[in-house]
């Protein structure tokens, strides 16, 4: 729950407001696909899931292994 409210970058605000937007335009012209759509963007929004959303792409990094290979 406290990841919800802390952390905010652009690019989740923007995911929000752009789920609102699809959401508003989906109940106005009453459509399914625009409805998912914007459920998938104001979930990755609140929960601050999709591409690298926690941090995930973090190359690992063994110094130890990479200094024997350039010492070779």
């Amino acid at each position: 729950m406290k990841n919800i409210f802390n952390n905010w970058t652009i690019m989740r605000g923007i995911r929000l407001v752009l789920g609102i937007i699809v959401l508003v335009m989906a109940v106005t012209q009453k459509d399914v696909t625009l409805s998912v759509l914007a459920g998938v963007l104001l979930v990755t929004a609140i929960a601050n899931v999709g591409c690298c959303g926690g941090s995930s792409c973090a190359v690992n990094y063994n110094s130890t292994k990479n200094k024997k290979e350039a010492s070779i």
